[in-house]
């Protein structure tokens, strides 16, 4: 019987985490309790921190049954302490939590529960909930990570490093900083179905026949705007299409007539964007934190077969045959030049075979990369703890 699991996550739903797939396709053979996002920052003096906080505080425990269409196990609300800092507010926290969570642990009668977080705020937790082993997924820098108190992470992550039993990393960059010994690199995977199997073109999609370069993913401060402002200026004859939630607070865009703020969009209908516009786009900047990411949207576009035109990042190195890496405002520009004339010469050709056979061996690439093979291998590991 396998050991089922304790998951400490961001609150589930919206765009899915690569916790959330991977706990998804662990959740098919292991009760699952899914504890929503207990914080990784103290608020700030904004009205969405504030109603984030009161809601937080205020809510009643809430455990709610599995539902396929909202999570296939139970999920569970807690009143808590976002990222306490000194040792009587994390000592609180500590009591907050378990005092509401160990109930609904019990009553589960959970097998051998391992206790897995996403969240380096989670360490205080660890041995107070019965857990037999405690595993730390990595999927951020979070000494670089922008929006966080790094050195109240910090200090919550070096005793959860200690804690931990296994550390599962998201990136190679990310692998270095943990030891050795009980740290295994798991890369992300892809739904690959859902994002190369054709799918109907989005009503709200551009449809005048112009190509179209397009993102999906927040508009926060790790994409180089001032980069995307000067292409989209030098750039008349193409639309941009940018889908995701504005974290910025402000417009980062000028005002261009051939860009296209969508807003979000649920993650199944991704793919009627990505799949028909001409290029997709990872035009990141450089700093610690895109250095150590690896993002889920990259697989997601290489399933596609549409062509990619990308800042560099490490996280390129495995798929660098296949994708436009860019430097500079002039480069991006010629990269978009080439991919136009070469849609437009596809275009003019009924069969386009040429191009079917090169969206196919892109997507080739990560074909075996799915969410179920990376389940697979991590399942191995849970169970040899």
């Amino acid at each position: 019987m396998k050991h089922d699991l304790i998951v400490f996550g961001e609150d589930w739903g919206g765009l899915p985490s690569s916790t959330q797939h991977l706990i998804k396709q662990l959740s098919y053979n292991r009760q699952i309790i899914w504890v929503n996002s207990i914080g990784l920052r103290q608020p700030k003096c904004s009205i969405h921190d504030i109603k984030r906080v009161w809601k937080k505080i205020t809510q009643a425990t809430v455990e709610i049954s599995g539902d396929t269409d909202i999570a296939p196990f139970k999920t569970v609300n807690l009143k808590t302490i976002p990222a306490p800092k000194g040792p009587i507010a994390r000592w609180v926290a500590k009591r907050l939590i378990t005092k509401q969570l160990k109930p609904i642990l019990k009553k589960a009668n959970l097998h051998q529960p391992i206790l897995w977080t996403s969240l380096p705020t989670v360490a205080d937790l660890c041995g107070s909930l019965n857990e037999t082993q405690v595993v730390y997924y990595c999927g951020d820098d979070f000494s670089a990570l922008a929006g966080v108190d790094h050195d109240v992470v910090l200090k919550h992550e070096n005793k959860l490093v200690k804690k931990a039993d296994l550390i599962l990393v998201a990136s190679e960059t990310l692998f270095a900083k943990f030891p050795q010994e009980k740290t295994q690199y798991l890369p992300h995977g892809v739904d690959y179905t859902l994002f190369h199997q054709t799918t109907p073109r989005a009503n709200d999609l551009f449809n005048d026949g112009k190509p179209i370069a397009g993102f999906y993913g927040s508009l926060s401060h790790w994409l180089d705007y001032d980069l995307l402002n000067q292409v989209i200026a030098q750039n008349p004859d193409w639309h941009f299409v940018f889908i995701g939630q504005n974290e910025l607070g402000f417009n980062p865009f000028d005002d261009h007539d051939n860009l296209s703020l969508l807003g979000t969009k649920p993650h199944h209908q991704l793919s009627r964007y990505s799949q028909h516009w001409q290029v997709s786009l990872l035009p990141f900047v450089d700093n610690e934190q895109i250095r150590a990411c690896n993002p889920l949207k990259l697989l997601e576009y290489l399933a596609t077969g549409t062509p990619i035109i990308s800042t560099p990042f490490p996280a390129l190195a495995p798929y660098k045959s296949t994708i436009h890496t860019v430097n500079s405002v002039n480069e991006f520009s010629q990269q978009l030049h080439t991919i136009k004339l070469q849609w437009k010469e596809e275009n003019n050709n009924i069969t386009s075979l040429d191009a079917q056979r090169r969206k196919e061996q892109q997507a080739a690439l990560i074909k075996n990369h799915t969410w179920q093979a990376r389940a697979m291998q991590l399942d191995a590991w849970l169970e040899a703890l």
